[in-house]
């Protein structure tokens, strides 16, 4: 198992929150989005959008790109790359 598969099997099943990390990985790999938007989207508080993605970043999951007001978050090329581990990690446990 590769360690990125090992690490989105603990940020998304390990830990409490990983069903709203998952969705913030969904939507950022149809396009790039910011906090305020993603908070929309997703119908979640600001706060915990912020949480979770300080959370992502941290694991290099996904990447800002800008400055602090205006910041967008696109997936990390290596998360782009590896999509499909993430999406079968989702289709086993999210989409039950």
């Amino acid at each position: 198992m590769k360690h990125l598969e090992k690490l989105l099997w603990w940020l998304i099943t390990g830990k409490r929150g990983g069903i709203n990390r998952a969705r913030i990985i969904k939507k950022l790999n149809e396009r790039p989005y910011n906090a305020n938007q993603l908070s929309k989207e997703l119908d979640l508080d600001y706060k915990t959008i912020r949480h979770h993605i300080k959370i992502l970043v941290d694991n290099k999951i996904i990447k800002p790109v800008g400055d602090s007001y205006s910041k967008l978050y696109f997936l990390s090329d290596d998360m782009e790359n590896n999509y499909e581990i993430f999406q079968e990690i989702w289709d086993k446990f999210i989409e039950k």
